[in-house]
């Protein structure tokens, strides 16, 4: 903890920065000195600090090219006295991004890689392999310093597998939800030495589909390096994840302590096994894994996974066509039951999915949305009590109309077949898209069907009884443990990211989808029980009630989305950049110039909580997309442009005083020089009509467009970097009255004296409590060449 504290006191750590560049490596370097006098002699200690300059292409965020200029690695390298010619990577950041102490993102992880390099050093017992520790200072920038390292350090050649220790949240327990790619002995490797396992394949999927925007590190090393690895993450109480309160004093000794004996263990495996030195033979095929509850992790290969999975299709298939088939007399009219069923049963989640889908959309329509965002009960009491209350509504009808003299127990087990059938098909398909987290339908077809055969006499006995009723649920113990508690994982995931996924995507609607999937699936074998048991109206109309009640409460506005809860704060994020834009001409002269601060909430909801605070927002002048210009004229410092409905409001008609346009520009031939800038800047190109960008100095060459058509370039330097030279070429019309091409600067100032104007000061001061907002002065300048 003493590692934490000394990092996260440092204060904010921006890439340039003398914090970060400074202060940070300064303060690493002398506990690493620290370190290596109190190393034992079985060991050898090497330290170096790196500052790479590279570029390179990214299809994270729509797509996207990175520069990077004199960023700062920490690398050391721990090896036998000998040394050792194979390496396994350690692989920590200490940035982080404006205005937090990134406590969790990511020192946390640093000061747990100080405590095991200082562990492992003091050891008499020698290593068989070299560990090397990358502390890297840029990986807030989008992942620039481990290609920095990957790619252009001298030990990077040496490393045969890594692993990456990275945050969505603060403190907890730190998933792996990663690895890879393929190398199954990895995986047995954290299975065999982690000694408080947390894994699993569905997160992994799940991230990896790009629903979360996000990436780590991983992608780096996995990409550029060819390296496979292990990802892990905090993922506890994200909702304080890259803001002002992720400090140090809200992480837990035990996670730092359990983190720890995690990694320390895993390391040590690899810096030992036989297999990390030809760790290329060793790739053969994906890994299904995951912990059953925190005690184990079940791994197998992926292919012995397909097996098992088609088996216990086959297996399911078996049993259904003979149930269909006997007596066979009455085979057409099994059948029909059986395709009845399952037809109501998928209509029944159809049905259920738009009904609580069309309450999201109101909820959302009419502001409420995020109402749960700190009360989560709100969602289960909302959302959870409708598509269950639906869902037995649907039955109930079917019931009461359709089945109106059919055996009660004939219509429980044709239920049951019937989801019995959908999981045997949705199993077969997911196994079929090479999806490895088909596991979780293997329980739930191996389980029901199992407890079907072990209790078939009880099915036939009238009504559901009490001996009945224990028996199934027993038997259906472990597919609804398991599943409860993956839903807490993926809640305790998805609900804060709700919060920062921009204000495009309604988060009312992602959750209640959320809900639906679960309830249905929780539900699906006990959907014959309605059929079984005498009524389900008592049911039917308490959920109902719930339901009614808690949308009522949520239209009143009286559960507020944030909190300023010093002990659990869940606030809003705003981001608001005091811009001063011009726009030059072909001639190069001044044709507008204005200046404003563009506030977006980093929500759903926008600002409109916010509005009432700071009224005059609502008077002032909206300044809309500027067509002509590249990502609408403003300076994004990422491009996310299609995640915002943003807001300008020209609040103050003045420059401030902090903000100077540093940069100048000179065309020779369509190539281009950018001189000076501060340490973050954004590069926008567009080819004007009948132009086409073709190549530049950047990435592998080849231009990488955004979404959207324009070019977007991320640039961030160190101290003393040097002046930024690229080249731009494009194919031309000859005749180009219009010019051939618009390029844009933006030019972001994260920390020193230029980074907040007065104004923006002022304006900060008058946000409440319950928001988390980060401020900054840019600069936008457009030319046309």
């Amino acid at each position: 903890r003493g590692y934490l504290d000394n990092i996260t006191a440092i204060g904010p750590r921006t890439v340039g920065s003398p914090e970060n560049e400074v202060l940070a490596v300064n303060y690493l370097l002398e506990q690493i000195r620290g370190i290596e006098r109190e190393s034992t002699d079985a060991h050898k200690i090497s330290v170096d600090i790196q500052r790479p300059t590279g570029s390179f292409s990214i299809d994270f965020l729509g797509g996207f090219t990175s520069y990077y200029a004199n960023i700062t690695n920490v690398v050391v390298k721990l090896e036998p006295r000998n040394g050792a010619e194979h390496a396994v990577l350690s692989n920590c950041h200490f940035d982080s991004v404006p205005n937090t102490p990134g406590a969790s993102d990511d020192a946390v992880s640093c000061a747990v890689m100080l405590e095991i390099l200082n562990t492992l050093s003091k050891s008499s017992e020698s290593l068989q392999h070299a560990v090397i520790f990358l502390f890297n200072g840029a990986e807030e920038n989008i992942l620039q310093a481990s290609h920095g390292f990957i790619t252009q350090h001298e030990w990077a050649k040496s490393v045969r597998a890594f692993i990456n220790l990275e945050a969505a949240g603060v403190g907890g327990k730190e998933l792996v939800f990663q690895t890879g790619p393929e190398n199954p002995w990895l995986v047995q490797a954290y299975v065999v030495a982690a000694k408080h396992p947390f894994a699993s394949v569905v997160a992994q999927e799940i991230f990896q589909s790009g629903i979360i925007p996000a990436d780590t590190d991983f992608r780096i090393y996995r990409d550029f390096g060819n390296v496979p690895g292990i990802d892990l993450a905090f993922i506890e109480n994200g909702y304080i994840y890259h803001t002002k309160y992720d400090t140090s004093d809200r992480i837990l000794t035990d996670s730092i302590q359990r983190a720890g004996d995690n990694i320390l263990a895993v390391l040590k495996y690899l810096a030992t096994s036989e297999k990390l030195a030809k760790s290329f033979e060793y790739r053969h095929g994906n890994v299904v894994f995951f912990d059953i509850l925190g005690l184990f992790v079940l791994a197998y290969p992926a292919r012995v996974g397909t097996i098992m999975n088609y088996i216990t299709s086959a297996i399911a298939f078996f049993y259904l066509s003979k149930k269909v088939l006997q007596p066979k007399s009455r085979a057409v009219h099994n059948l029909k039951k059986l395709l009845t069923a399952f037809s109501l049963t998928l209509t029944s989640w159809v049905c259920t999915l738009v009904a609580v889908l069309m309450v999201a959309m109101f909820v959302s329509f009419i502001g409420r949305a995020l109402s749960w965002y700190t009360h989560f009960y709100v969602s289960v009491s909302l959302y959870g009590t409708a598509a269950a209350a639906k869902l037995i509504l649907v039955h109930m009808l079917a019931k009461k109309f359709f089945y109106k003299n059919v055996n009660e127990q004939f219509l429980g087990d044709v239920f049951f077949d019937a989801s019995l059938m959908i999981w045997s098909i949705v199993l077969a398909v997911m196994t079929k898209m090479g999806l490895c987290s088909a596991f979780i339908c293997t329980l739930w077809v191996a389980f029901p069907l199992l407890t079907k055969l072990m209790i078939h006499k009880e099915f036939s006995q009238k009504g559901a009884t009490i001996k009945f009723i224990t028996m199934y649920m027993l038997g259906m113990f472990v597919p609804y443990l398991y599943m409860l508690y993956l839903s807490w994982t993926v809640f305790e995931m998805f609900t804060p990211v709700m919060g920062r996924s921009g204000s495009e995507i309604p988060p009312d609607m992602v959750l209640a989808g959320f809900i639906v999937i679960f309830t249905v699936i929780l539900s699906s074998y006990f959907i014959n029980f309605i059929y079984l048991v005498k009524s389900t109206k008592t049911t039917l109309v308490t959920l109902t009630t719930v339901f009614v009640v808690t949308l009522i409460l949520v239209c009143s506005g009286i559960f507020f989305p944030y909190s300023s809860d010093a002990a659990n704060p869940k606030p809003k994020r705003v981001f608001l950049q005091h811009t001063s834009r011009r726009f030059h001409d072909l001639d190069g002269n001044v044709v507008k110039s204005d200046s404003g601060i563009w506030i977006n909430g980093f929500d759903y909801n926008g600002i409109s909580h916010i509005t009432p605070h700071v009224p005059e927002i609502n008077d002032t002048i909206r300044t809309p997309c500027e067509e002509q210009a590249p990502f609408c004229g403003l300076p994004w410092i990422l491009p996310v442009h299609f995640m915002f409905r943003f807001v300008v409001a020209r609040l103050h008609r003045r420059k401030p005083a902090a903000v100077a346009v540093f940069h100048t520009m000179r065309i020779l031939r369509a190539k281009v020089s950018l001189f000076e800038g501060p340490s973050h800047m954004s590069l926008y190109v567009r080819p004007r009509a009948g132009s086409a960008l073709s190549r530049w100095s950047l990435g592998d060459g080849m231009p990488v467009a955004s979404l959207g058509g324009d070019y977007f370039v991320f640039y961030s330097r160190g101290l003393h970097a040097a002046p930024w030279h690229f080249w731009v070429e494009l194919m031309a019309p000859e005749k180009h009255s219009d010019g051939i091409v618009s390029l844009a600067i933006a030019a972001h100032y994260f920390f020193g004296e230029d980074q907040k104007s007065p104004q923006l000061y002022a304006l900060l001061e008058r946000f409440p409590n319950w928001t988390f907002s980060s401020g900054w002065s840019c600069t936008y300048d457009l030319f046309v060449f």
